[in-house]
């Protein structure tokens, strides 16, 4: 029987024709599946809300119309400052959270800390134990008075014992010991080594971090709706959120005779709002999709 022909990969590794064919195959479908919902958000945006009632949802609106965005789009200035409150917020809580969770994780991959069992137990019981709603909305707003202020959008997700343990993990992997030891006997103290050495060595689980947590930043709505009251300091999802419960208000006062209906696009606003909402993170993915190669394997090197 003929041997079936042997494709090698570039890390070295044999694979035959027919099980790259496979894979190929499956790689096409997952992404199919993924983009497929996407587009189908848009043309929904982009379709007449009496046509979406009557002929259901299409990759080709039946009925063009610019409606759905005509009505989200009605208060510019709200939706521009509310695009600059998300933007503020993502910046600054992931570059200072990512800095924060860098910096603790990279003692924890030192053998030679001495504290680092005590700091390891820390961050552990963090992911299992939680303070709850109650007693974290009083500090929040009794004791911190973060009450309406952007702080307290970024202090909530500023730090991740999940993600303080993936960097570490890539720190004992990644970062050769001999560099650390060069480093200080060439006299750079520990802030030198880690800026100069650690954090160019460790880009791609930086990158993947910073991806992640730019992404809960940016999903935020929950913050909001604890912390803020005052109407200009919603973020982008908080406003989605309250544009939508408007939607559905005057869609149960319709009930009542008092609007039209049909003056109400609520299906083809919400995926309007989606689209509205999603184009930053589109935007930004591919300057990180170069290290999300190495990233995605961050966890798979235990102890």
């Amino acid at each position: 029987m003929k041997k079936e022909r042997k494709l090698e990969n570039e890390s070295g590794m044999q694979i035959s024709k027919t099980s790259n064919c496979v894979l190929n195959v499956i790689f096409i479908l997952i992404t199919v599946s993924c983009i497929y919902p996407i587009l189908l958000v848009f043309a929904v945006s982009f379709t007449d809300e009496t046509s979406l009632t009557f002929n259901g949802y299409s990759l080709i609106p039946k009925e063009f119309s610019l409606s759905a965005y005509t009505y989200i789009l009605k208060n510019m200035s709200t939706i521009t400052n509310a695009y600059g409150v998300s933007i503020f917020v993502t910046v600054i809580g992931s570059i200072l959270g990512l800095t924060i969770m860098a910096m603790y994780a990279y003692p924890l991959a030192r053998e030679d800390f001495k504290y680092r069992g005590i700091f390891n137990i820390i961050i552990v019981i963090t992911m299992l134990f939680s303070g709850g709603l109650v007693p974290t909305y009083m500090v929040y707003v009794n004791v911190l008075k973060l009450k309406n202020n952007l702080a307290a959008l970024i202090l909530m997700y500023l730090f991740s014992a999940f993600y303080v343990m993936i960097i570490r993990t890539f720190y004992k992997t990644n970062v050769p010991r001999s560099l650390i030891e060069a480093a200080q006997i060439d006299g750079a103290h520990e802030f030198k080594v880690f800026f100069k050495i650690v954090v160019p060595l460790a880009k791609p689980a930086l990158a993947t971090i910073m991806m992640f947590s730019m992404l809960v930043y940016w999903n935020d709505w929950y913050g909001p709706l604890l912390y803020v009251e005052k109407e200009s300091l919603y973020n982008l999802q908080y406003l989605m959120y309250t544009v939508q419960a408007k939607i559905a208000n005057l869609a149960m006062i319709t009930k009542g005779g008092h609007v039209n209906l049909q003056e109400i696009p609520s299906e083809t606003a919400r995926m309007a709002l989606a689209i509205v909402a999603i184009g930053p993170i589109i935007l930004a993915y591919p300057f990180f999709q170069r290290y999300f190669e190495r990233g995605i394997t961050l966890g798979a090197t235990k102890e």
